[in-house]
């Protein structure tokens, strides 16, 4: 059992010293013995991840930073989907200047996410779907419960995955396992993940993923941090300088794709699909 010091909330009107909220979409918990926190994801039905909950998250990881935060799990508070991915209804007919803020919001949230100093475990609870894949692969280790899907499928909404979407994979999974997959749009189902490396353990249900995750951590912060942090940077600062030197090329090139009419008709398509269900 953990003993928790806090239960914060997150909305689109708080902020980083008052958590009061009208809509709680970050869910927060700090250990009290340990000091690790838990960011559970609450936009419901299926934490789809549109500007408000981007920002949310954004605000949380510059919180848990600033407090030395010595390890974070992420995961979700509903029962099927750790993330549906980017909201699609952010990019469905948007003006020009909502595109470009909501764009330049999930740029924020995947740096300060990739890049944290302190450990980070992605508590796979339930699909991830594009989107929801990147955030569980920006953090550095994964579990994932049986049964559920993961990966970059944007191919088949006729998306192209943004090359710093495609260089996390390709980190991960290797170079032609990723071409592949990234060309499909490929879903790999858990017991897959685990197969190509996408994700590092399984979990029998919620209670094995959380406890497993507890696990990592205790082994990370058993290193010395300092070091720990400067290796993991590291290791990653090629694809963050890639996105934080050529943001503003990053911005245009989904702009310019987000406002073709054939991807316009893909993403009102599936809209409507998902209206039927």
């Amino acid at each position: 059992m953990f003993v928790l010091r806090q239960c914060l909330t997150l909305g689109t009107k708080s902020s980083i010293r008052n958590f009061s909220a009208t809509t709680n979409l970050v869910n927060l918990t700090i250990n009290e013995d340990t000091g690790v926190a838990i960011m559970e994801l609450n936009k419901p039905p299926v934490n789809s991840l549109n500007y408000e909950l981007l920002e949310a998250m954004h605000r949380t990881l510059v919180k848990l930073e600033n407090e030395k935060c010595p390890g974070m799990i992420l995961t979700s508070s509903s029962r099927s989907t750790f993330s549906a991915g980017l909201d699609l209804l952010e990019m469905y007919k948007p003006t020009v200047d909502k595109a470009r803020r909501f764009w330049s919001m999930l740029q924020n949230t995947w740096i300060k996410l990739y890049s944290t100093p302190y450990p980070t475990v992605a508590a796979i609870n339930g699909h991830s779907p594009a989107g929801g894949c990147l955030l569980a692969m920006s953090c550095e280790h994964r579990i994932m419960v049986p049964d559920k899907m993961i990966g970059l499928n944007e191919t088949q909404l006729g998306i192209v995955a943004p090359q710093w979407f495609q260089d996390c994979m390709r980190n991960i999974i290797g170079e032609r396992q990723a071409e592949k997959a990234l060309i499909a749009g490929r879903m790999f189902t858990s017991e897959e993940a685990l197969k190509i490396g996408l994700v590092d353990e399984l979990a029998t249900d919620k209670e094995d993923l959380m406890q497993k995750a507890h696990d990592f951590l205790d082994e990370q912060m058993g290193l010395p941090p300092l070091a720990r942090s400067v290796v993991k940077v590291g290791f990653r600062k090629d694809t963050l300088s890639k996105l934080i030197n050529g943001r503003e090329a990053d911005i245009k090139m989904f702009l310019d794709n987000v406002f073709q009419p054939k991807v316009q008709e893909s993403l009102e398509n599936y809209i409507q699909m998902l209206k039927k269900k």
